[in-house]
C-alpha cells in the first residue's frame, strides 16, 4: 500500500497540534459587544428572547464596559431605548438623551481603553419604528433622514464616541455623516458603515431589546436576501463616501456575502452575529440539544473564517473570558 507524502490527519492528532496548525484564531480584541441601555430603569431588565442579555441601567452599563476592558474585548456598540418617542426621533439629538448620555458615561468609565461605538439610526427613537422620518405617503424620506443623521452623528461624537455605526441603509448616509464630522471638528471620529445590511427574519429578538414600535417591515431600504452582487455595490458606494470600516449584517445566513466583501475591501470588515442567531443557539443549548460553549465558539469562528476582522456578538465578554483561559 502506498501512502501520500502529506496526510492532513497527522496535523489533528492532539489538541496542541490542532492549535499549532489552526488557520484561523479568535482573540478577545476581535470582538465587539452590543449593549442596550433603557431610560428610566432602576435595575437591569432581562430580555426574554435573549437569555443572558439585559437592558442596562447607567451603572450596569458602566460595569459591563469595565468588564469588557478587563477581558480585552475590542469594542462596545451602544443602543439607546428612550422613554419618549416621536415621529422625528428627536430624543436622538438631545445631549442628555439616553444614548448620548450613555456614550458620555461609558467614556468617563473606560476612556480610550475600549472602542466606544454609537448606533446612528432612528428606529429606536421614532414612534413608528422606522430607521428614518416618513413622508406624507408613509415611505421613509431619505434626504430628510440624512439631515438628522448628520446632527445625530455630531451629537454622538461630542459625547465621546470613537466610532459611529450608521445602520439605517439610507442612500448617501456615509457622505453626509463624514461631512458633518469634518465640519464640526471631529476629524478623528471613525465611521463603521452597515454597508450590506439585509432585511432579515432573524432580527426579532432585537425588536424586543429596543422596544421597537415597528409595524410592517423595512424591505424598501434594507437589502433583499436574494441578492449577492448588490452587496458589493453597496460596499463600494460606502467606501467612496469615506467609510473607515464596513459591516455585513446578519452574519450566519450571509457568510457568502461576508467572504465576497472581505475579498475586495481595503478597509477592516465587521460582521454582526444578530439577536436571532444568539437566541437560536441559547434555546437549543437550554434544551440540551447542542453543546453551548462549543456551538458559540464554532459559530463565531465560522464568521471569522469567512473573512470578518471583527465580530459583533452578544457573547463577546463571555467568549473573551474563555479565550483568555485557553
Amino acid at each position: 500500500m502506498s501512502f501520500p507524502n502529506h496526510r492532513p490527519r497527522r496535523l489533528r492528532t492532539t489538541p496542541a497540534m490542532r492549535r499549532l496548525t489552526a488557520e484561523n484564531r479568535l482573540a478577545p480584541a476581535d470582538l465587539i459587544l452590543p449593549a442596550f441601555i433603557r431610560e428610566g430603569l432602576t435595575e437591569p431588565s432581562p430580555i426574554s428572547s435573549m437569555p443572558g442579555v439585559v437592558q442596562h441601567t447607567t451603572e450596569s452599563l458602566k460595569r459591563a464596559a469595565a468588564e469588557a476592558v478587563e477581558l480585552g474585548v475590542g469594542g462596545i456598540m451602544l443602543f439607546g431605548v428612550p422613554e419618549v418617542r416621536d415621529a422625528q426621533g428627536t430624543a436622538s439629538l438631545d445631549p442628555e438623551g439616553v444614548l448620548n448620555k450613555a456614550i458620555r458615561d461609558v467614556k468617563a468609565e473606560v476612556g480610550d481603553d475600549l472602542v466606544i461605538m454609537g448606533d446612528v439610526c432612528l428606529d429606536e427613537f421614532t414612534d413608528h419604528g422606522h430607521c428614518g422620518v416618513l413622508d406624507s405617503e408613509g415611505y421613509v424620506d431619505n434626504d430628510a433622514t440624512l439631515e438628522i443623521y448628520g446632527r445625530m452623528a455630531v451629537a454622538q461624537a461630542e459625547a465621546g464616541a470613537h466610532v459611529l455605526g450608521p445602520s439605517g441603509m439610507m442612500d448617501g448616509q456615509i457622505a453626509v455623516i463624514r461631512q458633518a464630522l469634518e465640519e464640526s471638528g471631529h476629524k478623528n471620529t471613525a465611521v463603521l458603515a452597515y454597508a450590506a445590511k439585509y432585511a432579515s427574519a432573524f432580527y426579532g429578538p432585537f425588536r424586543e431589546a429596543v422596544d421597537s414600535q415597528l409595524k410592517g417591515d423595512r424591505r424598501t431600504y434594507q437589502m433583499d436576501a436574494a441578492n449577492r452582487r448588490e452587496a458589493i455595490l453597496e460596499v463600494e458606494l460606502d467606501l467612496e463616501e469615506g467609510a473607515d470600516m464596513v459591516m455585513v449584517k446578519p452574519a450566519m445566513s450571509y457568510l457568502d456575502i461576508l467572504a465576497d466583501v472581505a475579498a475586495m475591501s481595503p478597509v477592516p470588515v465587521s460582521a454582526y452575529q444578530i439577536s436571532g442567531e444568539y437566541a437560536m443557539i441559547e434555546a437549543a443549548a437550554a434544551n440540551g440539544w447542542i453543546d453551548r460553549r462549543g456551538a458559540i465558539t464554532e459559530s463565531v469562528l465560522g464568521i471569522k473564517r469567512a473573512g470578518a476582522d471583527t465580530v459583533l456578538t452578544y457573547w463577546a465578554s463571555e467568549l473573551a473570558g474563555w479565550l483568555k483561559e485557553s
